[in-house]
């Protein structure tokens, strides 16, 4: 049986820059950093402390279309009110503002490369 997501992909231009973002603005920790083609490719796995699933940042050959796109990850917060302020006193581009539906809160954000993403209340 299946048990749990090992981890999700983000697409992503430059690994370099999207690491920066995700460990010292989004607070995310390094669990993998390491070549995946010798000089050509790097694997970085994410974990976001608590949590099990992992964030990985590469972009597979021939997907580079998917790079800024809108993601179907939703990431959540025991506080989101605290958590957007943080976030957005970081520099986090939110293209939309915390609402309130009958379902939970949320926002929604973006990274560096585009790529979109809902921050929603647990």
């Amino acid at each position: 049986m299946i048990t749990s997501v090992k981890h999700v992909s983000i697409p992503v231009k430059d690994q370099d820059k999207a690491l920066k973002f995700y460990t010292e603005t989004l607070g995310f920790e390094v669990a993998v950093d390491a070549e995946f083609v010798p000089g050509e490719q790097r694997w970085i796995e994410l974990k976001i402390p608590g949590a099990d699933t992992l964030i990985v940042l590469f972009t597979l050959e021939g997907h580079e279309e998917r790079v800024g796109t809108r993601s179907n990850i939703i990431f959540t917060s025991d506080n989101i009110a605290k958590t957007y302020g943080d976030l957005k006193a970081r520099g986090v581009l939110f293209t939309e503002d915390l609402k309130e539906e009958s379902w939970g809160t949320y926002a929604t954000f973006q990274d560096l490369d585009g790529n979109t993403f809902l921050l929603s209340s647990t």
